[in-house]
């Protein structure tokens, strides 16, 4: 369990690092960016887009927002650009 653990958060460090390097490449469109910086600031500093009373999504919106914003952010960003990123992550790590 404790070695799961360990992996999972050596990949989510990779993928922070990843989503670090996306941002600063120049040619990341403007549309992802705004999005990964939102996906940031709302992990940062959770407010509540969806409110509590609204049944189930209520409850749920941190975990429905997060992914739907960084979704809609590798939908806007090159593929190429991912893999270099990864690929520097790789080198670094």
């Amino acid at each position: 369990m404790f070695e799961k653990l360990k992996s999972l958060t050596k990949h989510l460090k990779q993928e922070f690092e990843v989503y670090r390097l996306v941002l600063k490449h120049p040619r990341t469109p403007l549309p992802a960016k705004i999005c990964l910086w939102l996906a940031i600031g709302y992990l940062l500093l959770p407010f509540d887009l969806i409110p509590d009373f609204i049944p189930v999504l209520g409850q749920l919106d941190d975990v429905i927002i997060i992914p739907l914003l960084l979704y809609i952010a590798l939908f806007f960003i090159p593929k190429e650009i991912i893999q270099s990123c990864r690929e520097q992550v790789k080198v670094i790590i």
